[in-house]
């Protein structure tokens, strides 16, 4: 039978805690019999979650028996990890036990050093903190989760189950996995390749930069067929110049910025409105319905039908 042990930090969130717990307690063989061992260890018997206390039956030691370590995400993902749960699961790692991570949980991993030069995720709220204090990790917000194999991260809330019904399948088997899923009255494959719905912001504008004007601008003419040579010349640069400022000030190119907020505003109009998909498109400047399908679904993960359907 396959362990898991499912680590509580002090201020575990208690839905991902329950997550792993549930979906491996209720996964059965074809025989009946149960496919994991399920241990909810901590480094004190006491932890602290928030609304409530929980205890703990297994001490950290529980983690070098496991065959999966899972870290559920805390509510204070920067708060320093404690040594004793540090050099476990530093262990556990060259010993070639599984670890995976949900929602927040990833900073653990990241403090831990098991992420250094490996594809990530966590909850998007939390991947910018998390790729500014770790740089080593390449951090990808757009994902349900990310397997690297023996290290495995997921984004906040529901995609720890996507993670779970992910490492069943890779245990067991799809059929198993499904009656998994059905358990948990969940698809096996979420809809949207495997993507988190992430409300896009504008990119920042920066306030009295040389900047600002022509970001305004450029956010009252999106219908507009803008060229980078129109975008300098209206900032009155060179196109060589403009990409320069584009890049020290907001972090990306001129028209990576143009179309991250063509879709922002493409995200608003889906919500808001009964327009037509291609229509929305032509409003906020794509020229044909098949590059504005192509560019929503590349940047949210889902089609503007299917966000229209989840968000409206």
């Amino acid at each position: 039978m396959h362990t898991v042990a499912v680590l509580a930090l002090d201020q575990v969130i208690p839905f991902d805690l329950s997550t792993p717990i549930e979906v491996f307690t209720r996964t059965r063989l074809p025989d009946g019999g149960a496919g994991y061992r399920v241990l909810v260890c901590a480094e004190r018997p006491e932890v602290d979650a928030g609304h409530f206390t929980l205890r703990a039956p297994w001490g950290l030691e529980a983690l070098r028996e496991a065959d999966t370590i899972i870290v559920p995400g805390t509510a204070e993902p920067a708060r320093p990890v404690p040594r004793a749960v540090h050099d476990a699961l530093t262990s556990a790692a060259a010993a070639g036990t599984r670890i995976a991570s949900i929602c927040s949980g990833t900073f653990v991993l990241a403090a831990a050093g098991l992420l250094d030069g490996l594809r990530a995720t966590t909850h998007w709220l939390a991947a910018e903190p998390l790729a500014e204090a770790y740089p080593a990790i390449e951090v990808d917000p757009a994902v349900l989760y990310v397997d690297n194999g023996q290290i495995l991260t997921s984004a906040g809330a529901a995609a720890g189950l996507d993670l779970c019904l992910h490492l069943i399948r890779r245990d067991y088997g799809s059929a198993i996995a499904a009656d998994a899923a059905r358990l948990s009255v969940m698809a096996l494959e979420r809809e949207g390749g495997q993507a988190q719905f992430i409300a896009l912001r504008h990119p920042p504008a920066p306030r009295g930069s040389a900047l600002e004007p022509t970001l305004l601008w450029m956010q009252e003419n999106l219908a507009r067929d803008l060229s980078l040579t129109d975008i300098a010349a209206r900032a009155g640069m060179s196109t060589r110049t403009l990409i320069r400022h584009f890049r020290e000030q907001t972090g990306t190119t001129p028209l990576q910025w143009l179309h991250r907020t063509r879709i922002r505003q493409a995200q608003h109009l889906l919500e808001t409105t009964q327009d037509a998909v291609e229509r929305i498109g032509s409003e906020v400047g794509f020229g044909s319905p098949t590059s504005f399908r192509e560019r929503f679904k590349r940047t949210t993960g889902v089609s503007p039908g299917t966000y229209r359907r989840a968000f409206r």
